[in-house]
């Protein structure tokens, strides 16, 4: 007697596995969980020292996350979306969080200034992830752009600043 075969998704070499085969919007949302974990977890009581470690990890992750929405993301979806407001306006609060990411970025967290701030920028964070997978992502999803292209442009990007951050 003969076994059946399964039919199966190809599998992926390690190289793939978790990286650029994702699309733009995927890559984006794991950074936003990534992020949201981090914020999550800094809410624990901690050392200062661990705070510092934690806020590190933040930081590098926001700067990466920023970095490649501006430089490929936004411009790649901008002209298509065809709206005058959601880009500007990420934009602009991607401004407010590198502010708060330079105010608390390598600083010593000393008090209730510093736990603060950390607050603010989780709020920050919880707001432009909600209008971008509640309004902007949606919309993205039925425009013509190869999204597994620009995941895969993205992972490239960020792989290289978070090497060159390492």
């Amino acid at each position: 007697m003969i076994a059946s075969k399964k039919t199966t998704a190809p599998s992926r070499t390690p190289a793939q596995a978790g990286t650029g085969s994702q699309d733009a919007i995927a890559l984006l949302r794991a950074d936003h969980a990534e992020v949201s974990a981090l914020f999550a977890d800094y809410e624990k009581p901690h050392t200062n020292l661990q705070k510092k470690a934690l806020v590190s990890r933040i930081c590098a992750a926001l700067n990466v996350h920023t970095q490649i929405e501006e430089e490929l993301f936004y411009p790649a979806i901008k002209n298509a979306l065809k709206d005058k407001l959601l880009v500007p306006e990420a934009v602009v609060e991607h401004t407010g969080i590198k502010r708060l990411i330079g105010e608390i970025e390598g600083a010593e967290p000393d008090g209730e200034m510093f736990d603060a701030k950390v607050k603010v920028l989780s709020e920050y964070v919880k707001h432009h992830v909600k209008e971008e997978q509640g309004d902007m992502f949606p919309k993205v999803r039925g425009m013509d752009i190869d999204m597994q292209k620009l995941g895969a442009q993205m992972h490239t990007r960020k792989a290289q600043l978070l090497a060159a951050a390492g």
